[in-house]
């Protein structure tokens, strides 16, 4: 038993031995065939690394012959294997733009966009790379419409548009925590602008009913603390805002709440009203006793022209 599993160890030793034999040979080797078949041989067996490493010799080589067009797309599905994705992308791209008419030219196109979206982040970290999968993957669905992979393609760009909107969604959470800080009245103004873009850009979104609350709670904190000068137009905006939630989200559970604010806001708009209606007067009766004060001044000086 014992010289049996010795025999087996020595066999697998001198296959490995001579697998890197082979493969250090052919690195060293200008048989340009040879490394073709080589590199080819080693990718059909899935051993991807070494089949680059061949690629990498010969392709420059074999550059604009027949035997070209398979070497480039094995060479980009390889990095696409080994979970190389920005590199296969570029491979698969750089097909696509070679080879157009190819019959392996839809596949590339489609892997060059599947490359991307395997490659872009979780929805908390920069985004910059999604937006690139997502272009890919529209400019395959242009490209191809009547694909068999146009369904899987608009999955994907549903993924990644959740994404955004996860990732919008945290900034605006963001927004919103900063406006309990030591200057608020930035991120007040912040959340607003915030609140309503993420509306527009994210119509169907889940989570709009919680932004326009509170979108109406950040607006009536940010018209309470406006100076006098702007107090009455954010005020009204923050009514408007409620009104507009009533509106949208009739049944919502934060309906009570909104509604409270909207009639806590109108109280601060009529006590703001008579404010302004006292200042009004106040600078009204100012205006007439310095106006009185004025031709008085003016008939003393007149008065005092004729004596002289």
């Amino acid at each position: 038993m014992m010289k049996a599993q010795a025999y087996l160890i020595i066999l697998l030793v001198s296959s490995l031995s001579f697998g890197c034999g082979e493969f250090y040979k052919l690195e060293k080797s200008t048989n340009w065939d040879e490394l073709y078949e080589a590199a080819n041989r080693y990718y059909d067996q899935g051993d991807y690394n070494k089949s680059i490493i061949l690629y990498d010799r010969v392709l420059p080589v074999i550059k604009g012959s027949g035997k070209a067009e398979l070497a480039e797309f094995n060479y980009a599905y390889a990095h696409f294997r080994m979970k190389r994705y920005i590199e296969s992308a570029g491979y698969f791209k750089t097909f696509f733009d070679t080879y157009n008419r190819s019959p392996l030219a839809e596949e590339a196109l489609f892997m060059n966009a599947y490359s991307l979206y395997l490659d872009s982040p979780d929805y908390n970290l920069d985004q910059r790379s999604s937006r690139e999968a997502v272009n890919a993957i529209q400019l395959f669905m242009n490209r191809y419409p009547e694909s068999d992979s146009y369904e899987r393609a608009t999955s994907m760009i549903d993924d990644l548009q959740k994404r955004f909107e996860e990732k919008a969604f945290e900034e605006s959470k963001m927004y919103y925590r900063l406006t309990d800080g030591l200057f608020p009245g930035e991120f007040y103004r912040a959340c607003i602008v915030n609140f309503q873009n993420f509306a527009k850009s994210f119509p169907d979104s889940k989570y709009n009913e919680e932004l326009a609350f509170k979108l109406v709670e950040v607006s009536a904190a940010y018209a309470e603390r406006s100076v006098f000068d702007k107090k009455e137009e954010r005020l009204n905006q923050s009514i408007d805002f409620a009104q507009d939630f009533n509106q949208k989200y009739p049944d919502s559970g934060y309906g009570k709440k909104v509604n409270n604010l909207m009639s806590e806001t109108k109280t601060e708009l009529e006590s703001h009203y008579r404010l302004k209606e006292q200042y009004e007067a106040r600078s009204a009766e100012a205006r007439k006793i310095r106006e009185e004060e004025e031709r008085n001044q003016a008939a003393t000086e007149a008065l005092r022209n004729v004596e002289n």
